[in-house]
C-alpha cells in the first residue's frame, strides 16, 4: 500500500510522461544561455504572465532572494509580511547575502498586509534609516488566494510611495484557480513574480522568476553569484514545461479533495476545523494526544506533519487521489472514536 502524504505538495513526484519529456528534452549550457528547452520555459513563462522576461532558478528560495537583491541595494528596506515564506521561512538570505532589512508587518487574517500599517511603515528619507525600496507579497498565503481588489489597492499604493512591488507566487496557479481568473490577472499588479513549478504543478525541481528585462539581467548575474548556474537544465525545464501543459487545469481536483478532506475531518469530535483554503486544511487536536495520532496515521500509511504544537496542516496535491483522501479520513474516524 503506498502512502498518502500530506506534509505539503513539494513531495510530489514526476509522472511517467513529465519522465520521458525529461528524457526526450533538448540541452546545452545555460551558463551560455544556449539551453533551447530553458528558454523555452523562460520566455513562455514571462509571455503568459505579462512579463519581458523570465529566468529559470533550483528553488522558490533563491528566486525570491534574486528578485530581492534585484530591486534592492545594500542598506535598502523591503515590507513584508511577518508570517510571510521570505520573511520567517528562507533563512533571513536577503539580510545574510544581500544586506537588506526586512520590514515585517502582521497579516490580516486573509493573508493581506493592511495598507495603513504599510504606510506608516515606510522611512523618511534620511540618513538614520534604511531606505524603503520594495513591498513584498505571497499569494496563496497558507493557501488563502489575496482578493483582486487588494491586490490592485496594494499595487496603487507601493507606485503612489515609489515602492517596487514583488511577488512569492509560489502557489501562483492555486491563487488563481481558487480565483476562477488566469493567472496573468494576478501578476499584472506586480513588478516580478516567482512561480514555483515544483508543488502542485508536479515538476521535481524548480522556479521562475520573470520581470523586467533590466531586473531578471541583474537577477541572472546574482543567480551566478549565489552558486546557481547550472548547465545542462533543459532536463529540468522539460519538467516544468510539461507540468504548465497539463497540471494546471488539474488543480482544481487537489481543491475539490481539500474540501472533501475538511467537510468531513470538520465532523469528527476531537478534531477542530480551522480552514480550508485552495489545496490546505487547517485543524486542531488535542496537544497532548499528537505523538499518539502520529503513530496511528503512520500505521495506516499516511503522512502528515506533527511537531508540537495542535494545529495541523494538510495539503492535497497530485499524487493525492479519492481513495488516498478517503484513507485519511478513515484513519482520523478511527483514532478519534476508539
Amino acid at each position: 500500500m503506498d502512502w498518502v502524504d500530506l506534509r505539503s505538495d513539494t513531495v510530489t513526484r514526476p509522472t511517467a510522461a513529465m519522465r520521458q519529456a525529461m528524457f526526450e528534452a533538448e540541452v546545452g549550457d545555460d551558463v551560455y544561455g544556449e539551453d533551447p528547452t530553458v528558454n523555452a520555459l523562460q520566455s513562455r513563462l514571462a509571455a503568459e504572465l505579462g512579463f519581458e522576461a523570465g529566468l529559470f532558478v533550483p528553488t522558490g528560495t533563491q528566486s525570491n532572494l534574486l528578485a530581492l537583491m534585484s530591486h534592492c541595494e545594500r542598506g535598502d528596506e523591503y515590507l513584508v509580511g511577518a508570517d510571510a515564506h521570505t520573511y520567517k521561512f528562507e533563512g533571513g538570505g536577503a539580510a545574510v547575502l544581500g544586506s537588506i532589512q526586512p520590514q515585517p508587518i502582521v497579516h490580516d487574517a486573509d493573508g493581506s498586509l493592511p495598507l495603513d500599517k504599510l504606510a506608516a511603515a515606510i522611512k523618511p528619507v534620511d540618513p538614520h534609516f534604511a531606505r524603503t525600496r520594495l513591498l513584498a507579497l505571497e499569494n496563496t498565503w497558507h493557501g488563502r488566494v489575496l482578493p483582486l481588489d487588494y491586490l490592485k489597492a496594494a499595487h496603487d499604493f507601493a507606485r503612489e510611495r515609489g515602492l517596487a512591488i514583488h511577488l512569492d507566487g509560489a502557489r501562483l496557479f492555486n491563487a488563481a484557480t481558487g480565483a476562477g481568473v488566469p493567472a496573468r490577472d494576478i501578476a499584472q499588479y506586480f513588478d516580478s513574480v516567482s512561480v514555483c513549478l515544483s508543488k502542485g504543478l508536479g515538476a521535481p525541481v524548480g522556479s521562475v522568476l520573470v520581470g523586467s528585462s533590466a531586473l531578471i539581467d541583474k537577477a541572472r548575474r546574482w543567480r551566478k553569484v549565489a552558486g546557481g548556474g547550472w548547465r545542462q537544465a533543459g532536463l529540468l525545464a522539460a519538467a516544468g514545461s510539461y507540468a504548465l501543459d497539463r497540471h494546471v487545469k488539474r488543480l482544481a481536483d487537489d481543491h475539490a479533495r481539500a474540501k472533501r478532506l475538511s467537510e468531513q475531518l470538520g465532523e469528527i469530535a476531537g478534531v477542530r476545523l480551522l480552514g480550508h483554503h485552495t489545496n490546505m486544511v487547517f485543524v486542531d487536536v488535542p496537544a497532548d494526544r499528537l505523538r499518539e495520532l502520529d503513530v496511528h496515521l503512520r500505521e495506516a500509511k499516511v503522512r502528515i506533519s506533527i511537531g508540537y504544537l495542535p494545529t495541523l496542516r494538510l495539503v492535497t496535491h497530485l499524487n493525492i487521489d479519492d481513495e488516498g483522501v478517503e484513507r485519511v479520513i478513515g484513519a482520523f474516524r478511527a483514532f478519534f472514536t476508539r
